[in-house]
């Protein structure tokens, strides 16, 4: 009976500590990938171009077309399917790539958000993340 109880709360004790909301560090390209995609359908354009690897300096033309196809995709997808209301996580993979010489190495990762549309449609995309100077920016 005893060893039953142990077993019993051992369980418990699992269960409690499995099923915390915290963020962990290996998840920190979804979570960015989906901010990225949420700000382009709170429609703050320019917020999405700037989470996207570019070089330092583009040109401001540059910008701007970028900023406008975000516009055309989001318009198109409040045409053909209503918007889209929210953006989630379904998974992530990631890796680490070293150098020929093994002194550097680039960390990256997919992450599979899934657009869920105005007309009950789910779409399923594949963000390809960069992490560069400190943040994880979109490939």
């Amino acid at each position: 009976m005893r060893k039953l109880i142990i077993l019993i709360f051992s369980f418990l004790a699992l269960g409690f500590f499995s099923c915390s909301k915290e963020r962990k560090s290996d998840d920190a390209a979804a979570w960015a990938a989906k901010e990225y995609y949420d700000s382009l359908f709170a429609r703050n354009y320019a917020y999405f171009v700037s989470g996207m690897y570019l070089p330092d300096t583009i040109p401001p033309s540059y910008r701007e077309q970028l900023e406008a196809n975000a516009s055309m995709f989001v318009g198109r997808m409040e045409r053909e399917h209503h918007g889209v209301h929210d953006v989630r996580i379904m998974r992530f993979a990631n890796d680490t790539i070293a150098s020929p010489d093994k002194k550097s190495h680039v960390r990256t990762s997919d992450v599979f958000l899934v657009l869920c549309l105005g007309d009950s449609l789910n779409e399923e995309v594949v963000v390809p993340m960069l992490f560069h100077k400190g943040r994880w920016v979109m490939r």
